[in-house]
């Protein structure tokens, strides 16, 4: 498997944010992760990627536990966070160099066209617009092709023709055989690329689905019905 969450649990206090998570994401999908605010869906990332350790259960990439073995995790994985931190004193070409040279290769130049930053990558980062650094980040995080992508909110802020670029990036990614998993509000996005929903409500997975058996306005009907079916579980706190 390359994303496995098994009996995941995660509490800050009294707050329970995920409780007792089990999903398994398997090569060459692209899946959705959908849900309210505050339904865990930046939690669970949080954990997959490393910067949070689960109150119960395990995680792993491509075989390798997050917690026990996180730099042979870290490896297998791509990542851009709802609010990606990026070297504002370089330019977009000198940070994806300096990415690439960690990773040991990648094609910087394939990198920059999936940005459309054209001249501006050569600007400092410090002057680019929210977009401009989203774009940069997930020009990073897909670099040297690694077998998993862990996307929160990754299309927030992108223009219309990046957006589309992106979506058809990830799209062929997961079609090369690389796992992609994308955290986003926006279901038409889900129904049209991704092979797979899984929904977050509560904390909990209270949907799992392929988006091929759903016609036109389906993940809709199913977020509501869904949110509306663990209403009453919504009283009590998540993160």
């Amino acid at each position: 498997m390359s994303i496995e969450l098994a009996g995941v649990r995660k509490t800050f206090g009294p707050v329970v944010a995920v409780d007792r998570v089990d999903l398994k994401l398997e090569p060459g999908t692209f899946v959705g992760l959908i849900g309210h605010n505050g339904a865990g869906k930046s939690t669970c990332l949080r954990m997959i990627t490393g910067l949070l350790r689960p109150s119960e259960g395990r995680v792993r990439i491509a075989g390798f536990d997050v917690v026990e073995q996180p730099l042979e995790a870290r490896r297998q994985f791509g990542a851009v966070p709802e609010n990606p931190a990026l070297y504002e004193y370089l330019t977009a070409r000198e940070f994806l160099e300096f990415i690439a040279e960690v990773r040991g290769g990648g094609d910087v130049g394939a990198a920059l066209d999936l940005t459309g930053l054209g001249e501006d990558a050569d600007r400092l980062i410090r002057e680019y617009s929210q977009g401009m650094r989203r774009k940069t980040a997930l020009a990073a995080a897909m670099l040297g092709e690694p077998p998993v992508l862990v996307l929160d909110e990754a299309l927030n802020g992108l223009d219309p023709p990046s957006a589309a670029r992106v979506k058809a990036a990830l799209r062929g990614a997961a079609d090369r055989g690389q796992t992609v998993l994308l955290s986003t509000h926006v279901l038409e996005t889900v129904q049209a690329v991704a092979d797979r929903v899984v929904m977050l409500a509560h904390g909990r997975v209270v949907a799992d689905e392929q988006t091929a058996q759903m016609a036109p306005g389906d993940l809709e009907r199913l977020f509501l019905e869904r949110l509306e079916e663990t209403r009453d579980a919504g009283s009590r706190d998540t993160v």
